[in-house]
């Protein structure tokens, strides 16, 4: 297979569940690479041992399967570029650190924790950008010596040249120019031996033939540091993307507060996968088409010119209207299943297809399907306090007169309330209102009609006798 023209990839560590956020930089990294000819790999950075853990590894595999955002390279689908894990990637990150020693890329730098903090409190106070002041810069090989012999615990720390400009073209957002002078010497490994978000992520871009990486316009300030690493090394640079952070409705930076949840919460209150997709792949892109998209034809359609440079800002609102027109979509079966084992408990096998057409579209989550499947098959019934008021007013003649036409007529709601509104005048509101109240508890909802007939006639009129 010769290799693709457009190769992305997403990148998660795996520190907790991926949030809205992250699954919006998959869906782009996705769409780009599911297109025709083209590749998308994934690959987990748990270079950070103390936080990665292996179940949020499974929580985002299951979450991407869940979006329909299949890998052609990565986890579990293997190639020719692993391991796909970057913990098990250290002799690859060695050899390269190797190849910048001998370059005199990299020098070892004693500095401490509290001595780095002081410069930078420094320096921020001075009103100058916090870099690394070079002091070990110019250590002897002896001094070199003389320090790891004492135990000392260097990291490793890249030279940035002086007076220098680096510059790239962003996809999103157009020529990039960063001053050498304002980024200083930064780190590559650790002094646990483990190596710095800026190299390994670098390295493994160029390793795995990464072609195009889009990723928050909060990794900007990393990417001059990733060039001149891959500059260095001899490596492909890859065309970077910015894209536009995700912000809640008031500017400020998206919290639960504002409605923000992770995919693993969102598939807990029964979302529709294509409902998210079609949402996050409108929030910072624009599609002409307001049509309910699969993957396929949203990636098809996704164009870089159409990424947004300004924030993104989450709505709730429009994440619910995308649920709803997935639900709308949706065949009788797959409602049925979505509605889940609690709803599969309190209806009858047999009035499964009558119960899923008459509360569609009534309906936004599983909770919803819940509650009518207990308001139509479940007693005693629990009127809410607007529904006691409505039958407290319409009063005992009202009801009197509502228990013999169920009699009369049962499971005909044309025929009862006609036969109801004959002997009582009420009519408009003040005949359907409380019958409603009295039959389900609420005073909207599904029709009456299509529940008299799922409650069934003794149902029906246990509930009226229940009013009087």
């Amino acid at each position: 297979m010769s290799n693709p023209v457009i190769k992305t990839r997403f990148a998660p560590s795996p520190t907790g569940f991926i949030h809205i956020g992250n699954a919006r930089t998959a869906l782009f990294s996705a769409l780009l690479g599911l297109r025709e000819g083209s590749q998308f790999l994934l690959r987990i950075e748990d270079t950070d041992r103390d936080r990665s853990r292996d179940e949020f590894v499974n929580a985002m595999q299951e979450d991407l399967w869940w979006l329909d955002l299949k890998w052609h390279e990565g986890p579990v689908v293997g190639g020719n570029n692993g391991p796909y894990h970057q913990s098990a990637r250290e002799s690859i990150y060695d050899k390269h650190i190797a190849h910048l020693t001998e370059k005199g890329s990299v020098y070892p730098c004693f500095c401490s924790e509290s001595e780095l903090s002081i410069a930078r409190k420094i320096q921020l106070s001075s009103g100058q950008p916090p870099r690394y002041s070079g002091k070990c810069a110019k250590l002897s090989a002896n001094a070199v010596k003389t320090l790891l012999e004492k135990g000392g615990k260097p990291t490793l720390r890249f030279r940035v040249p002086n007076d220098t400009i680096v510059e790239f073209d962003d996809i999103v957002r157009g020529k990039q120019p960063f001053k050498t002078n304002d980024i200083g010497d930064f780190i590559i490994r650790r002094s646990d031996h483990s190596t710095a978000f800026f190299f390994s992520n670098a390295v493994d871009d160029a390793d795995m033939g990464v072609t195009h990486v889009l990723r928050g316009e909060d990794h900007l300030a990393n990417t001059p540091r990733q060039i001149m690493l891959l500059n260095a090394l001899g490596l492909r640079v890859p065309q970077y993307g910015h894209i536009s952070l995700i912000v809640g409705d008031d500017g400020s930076p998206l919290s639960k507060r504002h409605g923000s949840r992770s995919i693993r919460e969102l598939r807990a209150e029964g979302y529709f996968p294509l409902a998210v997709v079609n949402y996050l792949g409108r929030l910072g892109h624009f599609y002409e088409s307001d049509d309910m998209m699969s993957v396929t034809t949203l990636a098809a359609r996704f164009d870089l010119a159409r990424l947004g440079k300004s924030p993104a800002r989450f709505d709730a609102h429009q994440l619910l209207h995308w649920q709803q027109r997935a639900l709308a979509a949706a065949t009788v079966d797959e409602l049925w299943e979505w509605m889940g084992p609690d709803v599969h408990n309190l209806v009858p096998p047999e009035r499964a297809q009558e119960f899923v057409h008459m509360i569609r579209g009534n309906v936004s989550f599983p909770v919803h399907a819940v509650h009518w499947a207990k308001i139509i098959f479940h007693d005693p019934l629990i009127l809410n306090d607007q529904a006691r008021e409505t039958v407290a007013h319409a009063g005992h003649q009202f009801f009197s007169q509502a228990l013999l036409a169920a009699n009369l007529h049962p499971g005909n709601f044309k025929e009862f309330s006609e036969e109801i509104r004959k002997h009582t005048s009420a009519k408009g509101k003040a005949l359907f209102m409380p019958l409603r109240a009295a039959l389900t508890g609420e005073l909207g909802g599904p029709e009456m009609a299509q529940i008299l007939v799922l409650m069934g006639p003794e149902r029906v009129k246990q509930r009226l006798h229940a009013c009087l």
